[in-house]
């Protein structure tokens, strides 16, 4: 059992990774912290006393005074390597220093120095130091005009506002649990390694995250329509968006609903390019469904109430398929190109189907046509 110990824990970074240590309660103690410490020496010694590992995240951002940004980021360096030799314990550091060290302002400066101080503790008593040298980090829930310019961009366009870019440049990128998950890999090999330059995952211009984010917004808050998500760093960027999303006023998200003779037909999912479409419906006892023919679409009907005849009949051929599908044993029938299908209740019961269809095109030629089974 690891004991780690997170200083700025309530912030972006800190909340993230103390929610992920919660998950492996197996390997990992946390050792809750308060920001109250840095005015508490009793409660700071208390706190570097009970760890194994600190990480330590605490530090200001941004101030009208750039004097004040660098004086309080060293500060808390020095209250923290004070506390640990007054307490004579020496547990594993890590820093999160950042890339800005490169860029000569106050910010930058002081997480240099910081990790100077930090490299200097651990040389003189023999305690273990990593210096994380970070990119840009984004995820949810971070502060917008602090944290990151992806909080800024999706807390703006959330609200309705249109987000100004400053400078266009080209920015490395890591998202939150990744940068966590580098966290733990460090702390788990108990070696110090200073600078320890942490991998970016992604590279994107400022333009290009804000097409991105535009792009969420316009199909999944205006449409509720699922964007494509290619990648892994898309899907990021999604959880990222939703993340600045106020739910209490954005849910319940209205379904279109269609009902006649037949029955009820919604369409509950639908997804941006190639992710097709997933609705529901029900059907009365003894009324038929379809009885047309996709040329590119496929289609799926899954049964997960009720009893359903479905037929299917190559277009061109006398040639006939049923299948009879029992909601008591959920299963589906794929409708493959040039099939002309249908489906039909043959219950005393509701028939509850789910449907999916693909979208693979982007063309505005008929695709359906109608035609009897």
């Amino acid at each position: 059992m690891i004991r780690v110990g997170i200083t700025g824990q309530p912030g972006f970074v800190g909340s993230h990774l103390y929610n992920l240590l919660g998950t492996m309660p197996e390997e990992f103690e946390r050792i809750p912290w308060e920001d109250a410490f840095f005015a508490d020496p009793a409660g700071l010694r208390e706190f570097v006393r009970s760890c194994d590992a600190i990480v330590h995240l605490a530090a200001m951002n941004r101030h009208p005074d750039p004097g004040v940004i660098y004086d309080t980021n060293v500060r808390l360096v020095r209250q923290l390597i004070d506390a640990m030799e007054a307490e004579k314990v020496t547990p594993h550091v890590l820093f999160s220093s950042s890339i800005q060290e490169e860029r000569n302002n106050p910010y930058g400066d002081s997480k240099k120095e910081g990790r100077r101080l930090f490299q200097e503790w651990a040389e003189r008593t023999g305690g273990q130091f990593t210096g994380c040298i970070i990119p840009n980090v984004f995820g949810p829930y971070g502060r917008p005009h602090y944290n990151s310019v992806a909080a800024t961009f999706c807390h703006k366009l959330i609200r309705g506002e249109e987000p100004e870019i400053q400078v266009d440049n080209s920015i490395k990128l890591i998202y939150v649990g990744d940068l966590c998950r580098e966290f733990l890999k460090c702390i788990r090999s108990g070696a110090g390694v200073n600078p320890y330059p942490v991998p970016w995952r992604d590279e994107r211009r400022v333009s290009e995250l804000l097409a991105t984010f535009q792009r969420f917004r316009s199909l999944y808050c205006e449409q509720g329509v699922i964007p494509e998500l290619p990648t892994r760093f898309d899907i990021q960027l999604f959880n990222t968006f939703c993340g600045y999303i106020d739910y209490a006023r954005f849910y319940p998200f209205a379904l279109k609903k269609n009902s006649d003779e037949r029955g009820m037909f919604v369409e509950t999912v639908k997804l941006d390019r190639i992710g097709g479409q997933v609705s529901f419906s029900t059907t009365r006892p003894g009324v038929t469904r379809g009885n047309h023919y996709h040329t590119r679409k496929i289609e799926r009907f899954a049964v997960i109430r009720g009893k359903a005849r479905i037929e299917l009949r190559r277009v061109g051929t006398a040639e006939k398929l049923a299948f009879e599908l029992d909601g008591e044993h959920p299963a589906f029938v794929d409708m493959p190109v040039w099939y002309t299908h249908n489906i039909t209740n043959i219950g005393t019961d509701e028939l509850y189907t789910i449907f999916w269809i693909n979208e693979f095109y982007d063309s505005d030629d008929p695709d359906t046509y109608f035609e009897r089974v």
